[in-house]
């Protein structure tokens, strides 16, 4: 795993290795083992190395055997052994037993079209000395990132934006504050940024399944080498047992490609079936002592899954730490802003954060179950989609009168308060499908956003453009449209950067794209059957994990956000109504106002919203009103029962205060 970067320039000015060198040193947390850099005239690559597999050779940049080829690439590729043999049969010699030399020499073979030989997770840049082009790609399912910017004299890329604004030319204007109202309706809506624009005026991001060739004249040209596969509709006839065991089977392929490793491996356990099962899959090809861990929160009950992954451990036989952290309010904020380069609605970053921070203390890399969700239909949202499509025989007007009846009732912060719930249901069920589901899902409600950020010119953010129009059933759109939207822009996002953040590799094998295209074609009857979802990878489960684990209702992967800012909304006062927020003039203040009172007040949980406005505001203040270096807050928060400061949190030291290490998070 690493962190790659670099530049072109089309006036034929060399490179400065003093830029390239500058650019390269804000990802070192991605790769504190080592740096590398590849400098030809006006082309540079460079990349920070984690050492996971070949650890003594596969020094970055890598290459060809005339050298020709120079290649940086952060990631895995899982079938390099079977390419490895193709490529020396033809003659290819290799100077290193990794996987990345493996895509220069096929490069050599097939040109662009060896990126749709590779199965793993990628992003890679790899100059072609004979033809003068750069070429950039991205894996399928978006798990690791790239961002580029070009103006007409250069062309410079990087795994995060924070290294383009090392560059001198690169400019760091906010989108918001430009003349883009699309921008701030699309992050309040979403909660994120939908790819491919960023937080910043000219950076863009690749889009998964993608690549781009770039040349010395300053042509550059896109093209698609895969696309997610269209989602089976249901079948009247069809049944589990006809699926499961090449669904197993698949399963099981997937997670045993992704134990290869030179370095120690365990796994995230949340106590969810997906986690659960990952973790289960690798007992049966590990006769090693297996690590697993989770982390649970005071403050709030409903939201601690520690117990659920205690008892799949004890199950499994795993070397299981469980991790706890006291309450705390905004301690993170500034350190998730400055990881994340962009404001990021989605507060489940900071378990993630700090899972990810702890399990590093053992290990490596970690197994995680990211993506089960989004092929198997495990989210609630599927199932009230399903529901609104059945009611819809009920008129509109009803729904909306029940609608601001329960909008009078007051909201709790637990995870399944029930009048929060309804509301939210009777709000949607007030709209046309597509409309609803996306109501479900997104932060700032149609109305709410019209208070808050009112553009007459701008129309309200939609999921139409991940909607594919060829979909005649509503709810199988609307699965597809997830997995090309909230998959790679929130939720691969969240984990590529909170595991990195801690130098900490996580491989997903749900998001295995030979996987993928198989659960593709299971009819989707079989995945969302009588209310229950992920029914066929329960029944696939069963006899691997305790039916008490497989039939546990869902829980996602959350924080007493909500109890703690009622606690203390002191610090959200402090930042969100200052005479600093005030002047920036992006949103109506007694909008916001009356949000922070509703929220204090116990009338509403609104903490997904005010984390929200949270980072953008500290995202503006990081990125756009200083200069580059970050800021870590100075109050303290609580994990295991322990004292300690933010800035400790984002070193190692957290869990094992034996073990000292170089703080990589921190800026240079």
């Amino acid at each position: 795993m690493c962190g790659i970067c670099g530049l072109i320039h089309f006036d034929s000015q060399p490179v400065e290795e003093r830029v390239l060198n500058a650019m390269n040193r804000w990802l070192r947390h991605r790769g504190p083992d080592g740096a590398g850099s590849f400098i030809a005239g006006g082309v540079g690559l460079a990349m920070r190395r984690l050492k996971i597999i070949d650890i003594a050779g596969s020094d970055q940049p890598l290459r060809n055997e005339d050298g020709a080829i120079q290649l940086v690439f952060n990631g895995e590729i899982y079938n390099f052994h079977e390419l490895r043999h193709e490529l020396a049969a033809r003659g290819h010699r290799f100077h290193s037993n990794g996987d990345g030399e493996t895509i220069a020499h096929l490069y050599e073979e097939l040109g662009v079209d060896a990126v749709a030989r590779l199965r793993g997770m990628f992003a890679l840049a790899l100059w072609d000395g004979r033809g003068k082009k750069l070429l950039l790609a991205r894996d399928r399912l978006g798990q690791k990132p790239l961002y580029y910017y070009q103006d007409s004299r250069r062309f410079v890329f990087a795994s995060e934006i924070k290294a383009l604004l090392a560059h001198p030319t690169v400019p760091r204007i906010s989108r918001f504050l430009s003349d883009d109202p699309a921008a701030l309706r699309d992050y309040l809506s979403f909660g994120y940024i939908p790819a491919p624009d960023t937080a910043f005026a000219g950076i863009k991001m690749l889009m998964p399944g993608m690549s781009l060739e770039v040349d010395l004249a300053g042509a550059v040209q896109s093209r698609r080498y895969w696309s997610p596969p269209r989602q089976a509709t249901p079948a009247a006839h069809a049944r589990a047992a006809d699926y499961i065991e090449n669904l197993r089977a698949q399963l099981d392929e997937a997670v045993k490609l992704r134990l290869v490793s030179d370095v120690p491996l365990g796994a995230f356990l949340s106590g969810g079936l997906d986690s659960s099962l990952i973790a289960a899959l690798m007992r049966r090809h590990s006769n090693a002592d297996i690590k697993t861990f989770s982390i649970g929160f005071a403050g709030d009950a409903s939201f601690d899954e520690s117990p659920y992954a205690e008892a799949v451990a004890r199950r499994l036989g795993t070397q299981h730490q469980s991790f706890r952290v006291e309450p705390m309010s905004l301690d993170l904020l500034p350190q998730l802003v400055w990881q994340h380069d962009q404001p990021f609605a989605d507060s489940s970053a900071i378990p993630t954060f700090l899972v990810s921070q702890m399990t590093r203390q053992q290990v490596t890399v970690a197994l995680t179950g990211d993506g089960g969700d989004e092929l198997f239909a495990g989210y609630e949202r599927f199932y009230a989609a399903q529901l609104l499509q059945r009611l819809s025989i009920i008129p509109k007007p009803i729904w909306r009168g029940l609608s601001r009846l329960l909008a009078r009732l007051p909201e709790g912060t637990a995870y399944y308060d029930r009048a929060r719930r309804r509301r939210r249901f009777a709000r949607a069920a007030s709209l046309p499908l597509r409309v609803a589901y996306f109501d479900l899902v997104r932060v700032f409600s149609a109305d709410l956003l019209e208070e808050i950020a009112p553009a007459p010119s701008a129309t309200d953010p939609s999921l139409a453009a991940w909607i594919d129009a060829r979909q005649a059933h509503p709810v199988v759109a609307l699965l597809e449209a997830n997995l090309r939207s909230y998959l790679p822009d929130d939720l691969l996002i969240k984990a590529d950067r909170c595991s990195m953040a801690a130098s900490l590799e996580a491989r997903a094998p749900f998001l295995d794209h030979q996987l993928a295209e198989y659960a593709a074609g299971i009819p989707f009857n079989l995945k969302l059957r009588r209310g229950q979802s992920k029914h066929i990878l329960k029944e696939a489960a069963r006899g691997l994990l305790p039916d008490a684990i497989i039939d546990r209702k869902k829980h996602g992967f959350g924080i007493p956000l909500g109890a703690w800012l009622r606690r203390d909304i002191r610090p959200v006062r402090e930042l969100l109504l200052s005479q600093r927020a005030r002047e920036r003039g992006l949103l109506r203040m007694p909008a916001v106002e009356q949000l922070v009172a509703q929220h204090e007040h116990g009338q509403r949980d609104n903490n997904r919203q005010l984390w929200a406005l949270l980072t953008l505001e500290e995202w503006h203040r990081q990125f756009v009103d200083s200069a580059l270096d970050s800021v870590y807050p100075s109050r303290s928060l609580h994990i295991n029962g322990e004292k300690v400061s933010p800035r400790s949190a984002t070193g190692k030291e957290i869990s094992d205060r034996n073990s000292e290490s170089d703080d990589f998070n921190s800026p240079p």
